[in-house]
């Protein structure tokens, strides 16, 4: 039975980097948190330990190099690693777990004030905007070509459409909520809920039925 430490999506992550080129610990750092730090975000003390144990599964090999006369290691790929990363991408894979304090705290709302909440909702907004600043930053140097490793482009653009939603949508609901907010008393806890915008909640929560309905009538 192996004693190595048994591979998580991290592993795989920095495995997806080494595919591209071979970094040093500190390179791989900077750039999961550059290009992954949105949608894998991890700590750096867990991502310097990632690689050494790519090593002792056989999937990436460590070379002691010297820069000026600080010495550092750079990490590569295996021909065995590049069948692990192949074999990890042909399973579908999980699928998302939200993470979000300020929707907590409007969760419990009625605990605070309706100012709390408002200024949670700003918050929210604020938070899209700059981050959607980033995002288009982004989007705009791969368009461009000035984009670090341009020739990964068409999978670059797949995950930056669904964060450019993400904010967008974030801000969206940010907006809608402070509307509905405003209308309460001071005290959450007297507010009283909008049958209207509960109907299209429900409406909007449709979607999956009447797709799946839609999908079999194209089919039958």
């Amino acid at each position: 039975m192996s004693m190595n430490p048994a591979l998580t999506t991290t592993s795989y992550a920095i495995l997806g980097l080494l595919s591209v080129r071979p970094w040093s610990t500190y390179e791989l750092a900077r750039q999961m948190d550059r290009s992954m730090g949105r949608i894998w975000p991890r700590a750096q003390s867990k991502l310097y330990e990632e690689p050494k144990k790519l090593v002792r599964h056989g999937l990436a090999r460590a070379t002691n190099e010297a820069v000026g006369r600080r010495p550092r290691t750079v990490y590569a790929i295996t021909a065995q690693g590049r069948h692990a990363l192949a074999d990890w991408l042909h399973e579908p894979g999980a699928g998302p777990v939200l993470e979000y304090e300020q929707l907590l705290k409007v969760f419990f709302a009625d605990s605070g004030t309706t100012a709390d909440t408002l200024a949670t909702l700003r918050a929210a907004r604020a938070w899209a905007e700059e981050r959607n600043q980033e995002n288009a930053e982004t989007a705009r140097a791969h368009l461009t070509g000035r984009a670090p490793f341009q020739e990964r482009a068409a999978q670059t653009v797949l995950v930056g459409r669904f964060l450019t939603d993400y904010y967008r949508f974030v801000a969206t609901w940010a907006e809608w909520a402070t509307a509905l907010v405003r209308q309460w008393p001071d005290d959450p806890a007297d507010a009283s809920p909008d049958r209207t915008e509960m109907a299209e909640t429900l409406r909007r929560a449709s979607w999956g039925s009447s797709v799946d309905a839609r999908s079999r009538d194209e089919t039958a």
